[in-house]
């Protein structure tokens, strides 16, 4: 890659406990694992960012004076939103050469599109001679995801990607984006990442239909109590005032306000070291998942069964958006092989699915490199 000026990377993530309140505005804990996008960019002298993969055969032109023209990219239309967004934020965009290889596995649930996003709005910044603050990246890369390719996201994932921290996981709060970096020290266990291989498509599941659901459920709270996001919704208000929701709008609620409160005890468990807490709170994050916000799905729960089944795991769920992807489950660093083994056979007899499972080594998120 001698031929390239800048090497970029951002991260995948997992996210330990906090699913789907984001975009509620609570707190969660993410963190950049060692699968990342990495971008090789040159500038070319021309109005055209070019792009190739590692991965891929294709080869995608964008022009820069019509980057809106790409939504419909099988490959590259998240670069080309990102850049967009970028542009339209009043930033200089040079004609490049962009080689992307991504380790992220895509439909995982370990945010692949956040990663590619947050790499191609580094690297332009890059290749134009600016400097890339990761929060701004961050935000914009969020923007993109929404507003070019249809997927309302919260901040979670860009924010994640952009600015995690090596062997620490971030509780960040979605609302007004502070961020707490606490050490990951799991003691005698390890966090192992297991993708149910039936990829997902938040487009095409019903994750913007969740979002929906969330936001009238706000709407209609809000006739009764002075609150400006879900999240700051707590227990006993919810006792008080969610009963008159419609069904579904009070199970969607209710998984919200448990989350936000796992949140708050995984993150005092985490300090303390007491990982039986920690595990115990992931499969309660998992019962809430499937039972009251139903996203999870035949495969996630069949790989989360698996592992919950085991002595040496003390707690799994889904993590991501759901509809398909990835657990996580914290198991015995002595144990993990054994693990791996009851886990594959049990998931596959189940499903006829093969599971895949990765590393959830702590990395940082954004990294800049001159070649």
């Amino acid at each position: 890659m001698k031929d390239y000026g800048f090497k970029v990377t951002a991260a995948g993530r997992i996210n330990l406990i906090g699913e789907h309140v984001d975009y509620c505005g609570g707190k969660v804990m993410p963190a950049a694992i060692s699968l990342k996008n990495t971008v090789y960019v040159r500038p070319n002298g021309t109005n055209k960012i070019n792009l190739s993969w590692t991965t891929l055969p294709d080869k995608v032109s964008l022009d820069i004076d019509n980057l809106q023209n790409y939504k419909d990219l099988k490959y590259g239309n998240y670069q080309a939103g990102a850049a967009l967004i970028w542009q339209k934020a009043g930033h200089k965009i040079c004609g490049c050469d962009m080689l992307q290889d991504c380790t992220v596995p895509f439909g995982s649930g370990l945010s692949s599109s956040a990663a590619i996003e947050v790499s191609t709005i580094a690297a332009l910044a890059a290749v134009a001679g600016e400097r890339a603050d990761p929060v701004d990246v961050a935000l914009k890369a969020q923007t993109a995801e929404r507003e070019y390719t249809g997927v309302n996201c919260g901040i979670m994932d860009q924010y994640a990607s952009a600015c995690g921290k090596k062997d620490h996981v971030m509780l960040l709060d979605c609302n007004t984006l502070e961020c707490e970096y606490l050490p990951l020290r799991l003691g005698d266990y390890y966090l192992i990442i297991a993708n149910c291989n039936k990829p997902h498509n938040l487009i095409e599941s019903k994750y913007n239909e969740r979002r929906a659901e969330t936001e009238e459920a706000l709407k209609l709270l809000r006739q009764k109590i002075d609150i400006n996001c879900l999240a700051n919704l707590t227990p006993s208000q919810f006792k008080s005032y969610g009963t008159g929701l419609p069904r579904i709008l009070k199970k969607r609620v209710g998984h919200v306000v448990g989350e936000c409160e796992r949140v708050r005890v995984a993150a005092q468990a985490l300090k303390a070291g007491n990982m039986e807490i920690l595990g115990r709170l992931l499969n309660l994050s998992h019962a809430s998942l499937r039972d009251d916000y139903e996203v999870t799905g035949r495969e996630p729960d069949a790989l989360v069964e698996a592992a919950q089944k085991q002595s040496c795991c003390l707690g799994s769920r889904l993590i991501g958006g759901g509809f398909g992807g990835c657990t996580i489950s914290l198991v015995k660093t002595s144990s993990v092989d054994d693990f791996k083994e009851f886990v594959y056979g049990a998931y596959l007899k189940a499903t006829g699915y093969k599971a895949t499972f990765y590393n959830s080594d702590i990395e940082d998120g954004l990294t800049i490199t001159k070649l």
